[in-house]
């Protein structure tokens, strides 16, 4: 029956010559980096220097986030192989990373069927297509796999690996010892370094193991992992990265990579023989998450197109027919070190799984890799709103602690950190920094459609001789028609056609008070800076209305694009040295349409 399986409904589309896919963004998603890879300064990295990270989840207990992502030295599938875990009270805020699985001897003389090559110094790759389990008696358990990958080409995840381990994670902070849950075949507690669960003298997690192996829904996760018959696997085909989550009828939707899908009736005991590709869902060989909303509606979140960009999310309010294609992450920051398999874009997108806790704000919280190289979580206000009708009227001093960037969007990296903070003299401004040579600071304002606008800012520079702020007026998908910018050299110039045009000089730590006058009907916009009137100007690309404000650290990016090779095979000279800090106070925001 049409009725009875995911799909699409709606008619926006992705452009893929565009980062962010000329969608309109969901009003006021935050993008946190949380994790930054480096290899040359790995005491910037939380002591560690491999950069390839991926596969990011996320869980909410104990009043706070849990982060855990997998991480190998260079490339995908590439051993030594480690599991890290991340902390957060608040979601912005992130300790540095753990090994809560550390590198998995593989025990030298091991073989695999059909391969020639024999274990020798050998450590696993790890893997994970669920990361956490809450039990009824609310203790947090936190898994990972390892696999075994003999040499180039092997996989790690063909069901010849060592096993699934599992561990406990205590309020303190600390975690209990390492045992398996669940051995591939050929591996058993005499041939591995650590004991199997059911050989633990606490009978509280051997009970939380046992109840995590009796819920068809997890270990339906362990698919790609497990031995091939493995009679725990309700539906045994090459379906990958399961995501699910219930009706309001109570039967099961699941999601898998290319948007696949089924629907369960028995809370995933049994699935039909086949999966369908839901209609009209654009998605490729990339995870696609599908959670219910403290609103009562459902969500997805995925990358509509062919590759991995941008990260954007579709609505429900029954669970099977989404709409509103928004965006959540447009950005591709640049990737720094080369590696197998390192795809360019936000990817990967976990939320918290049915039962992994819920955040008290009611707000959606997702997780995902940034080049499988960064980690990044997206806060998504709920409800979904992707429209503004109210003029902004904004002086940030003035405004609860806590609310100011309620409706603002913003990309905040470790190195190009987004946050409300002090100017000097002590008021409080949204502070864009930046000292990444890789990555810019972004934070954007969705305005009321208008075709004819004003806007009044305030603005304080800390620096005229580094950095750079471009402050943008944009249409609904992005176009920018009109672009101002603080340069390098203590100029403040505006964009007009290919070239730029100088307005004035400007100075350190001195206040500018903006007014800008705009019409896009006549194409025309005045500027008035601290009550002086600048030469008028014309817009470098023509709009239909103008709906965000975009305050930005750096040039505008188009690489990667379509046509762009897959494999980035080389790193980036000093790829984990840092730029000279430059910083930006944003004091006050208010716009008029007319």
């Amino acid at each position: 029956m049409a009725q009875d399986t995911v799909r699409y409904v709606g008619n926006t589309l992705v452009n893929v010559d565009y980062h962010h896919g000329q969608l309109a963004p969901v009003v006021g998603v935050h993008n946190i980096q949380v994790f930054r890879a480096n290899r040359e300064h790995p005491e910037w990295a939380g002591g560690f220097n491999w950069t390839y990270n991926h596969a990011p989840m996320l869980a909410y207990w104990n009043n706070q986030f849990y982060l855990e992502f997998l991480s190998n030295p260079i490339g995908e599938h590439q051993p030594p192989g480690q599991t890290f875990l991340l902390t957060s009270k608040d979601g912005y805020t992130w300790s540095k990373p753990s090994a809560v699985f550390p590198p998995y001897k593989i025990p030298d003389g091991t073989r695999k069927e059909g391969r020639t090559e024999v274990a020798k110094d050998l450590y696993s790759v790890n893997h994970q297509r669920m990361g956490f389990y809450v039990s009824k008696k609310n203790r947090l358990m936190v898994l990972a796999y390892h696999g075994v990958v003999l040499g180039p080409g092997d996989d790690p995840n063909d069901g010849k690996g060592v096993g699934r381990v599992i561990r406990e994670v205590y309020k303190d902070g600390t975690y209990g010892p390492i045992h398996f849950i669940r051995h591939n075949k050929g591996w058993t507690e005499k041939n591995t370094s650590h004991p199997f669960y059911k050989s633990s003298k606490d009978k509280g997690f051997v009970e939380a193991c046992e109840e995590l192996l009796a819920n068809p829904l997890m270990t339906q996760q362990w698919v790609e992992e497990a031995d091939r018959d493995d009679p725990l696997i309700s539906l045994k085909k090459d379906y990958k990265a399961l995501s699910y989550y219930h009706l309001n009828d109570g039967r099961v939707v699941g999601l898998w990579k290319n948007a696949l899908t089924a629907i369960s009736s028995d809370n995933g005991k049994t699935w039909p023989a086949n999966a369908v590709r839901a209609p009209k869902f654009v998605n490729s060989n990339a995870k696609i998450w599908g959670q219910k909303t403290s609103d009562g509606k459902f969500a997805t979140v995925y990358n509509p197109s062919e590759f991995r960009w941008p990260l954007a999310l579709s609505i429900s309010s029954n669970g099977l027919n989404f709409d509103r294609l928004l965006l959540v992450n447009g950005e591709i920051s640049t990737m720094r070190y080369g590696g197998a398999y390192k795809s360019y874009g936000p990817q990967y997108v976990r939320g918290i799984n049915e039962g992994n806790g819920t955040p008290p704000d009611g707000n959606m919280w997702v997780t995902y890799s940034m080049n499988k190289e960064d980690m990044w979580v997206s806060k998504i206000p709920i409800p979904v709103t992707e429209k503004v009708t109210a003029d902004v009227q904004e002086d940030f001093n003035t405004m609860p602690a806590g609310n100011e960037l309620r409706y603002w969007n913003y990309n905040s990296g470790l190195w190009t950190p987004v946050a409300i903070g002090q100017t000097n003299a002590g008021t409080k401004a949204l502070t864009l920094q930046d000292w990444d040579p890789f990555d810019y600071a972004k934070a954007e304002r969705v305005i009321p459609a208008a075709k004819t606008m004003s806007a009044e800012f305030t603005l304080i520079p800390q620096q005229n001789d580094h950095g750079q702020l471009a402050i943008e007026f944009q249409d609904a998908k992005g176009t920018a028609g009109v672009r101002l910018t603080f340069d390098s050299a203590g100029n403040l110039h505006t964009k007009a056609g290919y070239r730029n045009r100088n307005l004035m000089k400007y100075t350190a730590g001195e206040q500018y008070n903006f007014r800008i006058d705009l019409n896009t009907e006549t194409r025309f916009y005045n500027i008035t800076v601290n009550g002086k009137a600048l030469p008028a100007g014309l817009f470098f690309a023509p709009l239909d209305k103008i709906e965000r404000i975009v305050f930005r650290t750096g040039e505008v990016r188009r690489f990667p694009d379509a046509d762009t090779p897959t494999d980035q095979n080389y790193d980036l000279p000093k790829g984990g040295e840092q730029a000279k800090k430059a910083g930006y106070y944003i004091t006050s925001l208010k716009t008029k349409s007319q």
